[in-house]
């Protein structure tokens, strides 16, 4: 991994994406979205991540956050190993997952291409971290975030998507509570 995409300071607040593997788009049943809410949600109330924006996509998440314990590097880790787990545990017990087979498969495939995978991977490795020093680059962070569903034609308005905090800066009712950034308003 490049020297590029890693959490130099621990304290610092990050934009970071991840995507499932081959950016299969998984998350295309509330099930599925839900244990992303619920993970994040238990990450903020006993893991000290600090939420300040955050985006669902079909195949891939976007997070504004940084570590209350200087550890983002493991907090993310844990994170995405404790989705990975649920999400796949998910897809094996649900009567009405058409792909299921396929999606099993995929996980499975990319886990094989992988020396440290025992069996299924679910997210790609890389997060692609970016340390957010100034206002203006949060600011573009936050609209980059909140304007990705609209990018990719899913809705016409940012607020329109459920899985956005978006919908948190406009004072309609979220998914996920967000922390204040304070300068943000």
């Amino acid at each position: 991994m490049s020297r590029n995409y890693k959490f130099h300071n621990p304290s610092a607040p990050y934009f970071i994406s991840f995507a499932t593997v081959y950016w299969i788009d998984v998350f295309t049943r509330q099930v599925y979205f839900n244990i992303l809410a619920q993970s994040v949600d238990y990450c903020r109330k006993e893991k000290g991540m600090e939420l300040y924006a955050y985006c669902f996509m079909p195949s891939h998440v976007h997070l504004l956050f940084r570590s209350a314990n200087e550890d983002p590097s493991g907090l993310l880790r844990d994170f995405k190993k404790c989705t990975s787990k649920k999400i796949t545990k998910s897809i094996e017990e649900n009567p009405k997952e058409s792909r299921k087979e396929w999606l099993l498969y995929m996980f499975e495939k990319a886990g094989k291409k992988k020396s440290n995978i025992s069996n299924r991977q679910f997210w790609q490795h890389h997060n692609k971290p970016i340390e957010l020093w100034s206002t203006k680059v949060i600011k573009q962070k936050i609209n980059y975030i909140h304007n990705n569903p609209v990018e990719s034609g899913f809705v016409m308005n940012p607020v329109d998507w459920k899985y956005s905090s978006a919908r948190n800066f406009s004072a309609d009712h979220a998914i996920l509570e967000i922390d204040n950034m304070g300068f943000l308003g």
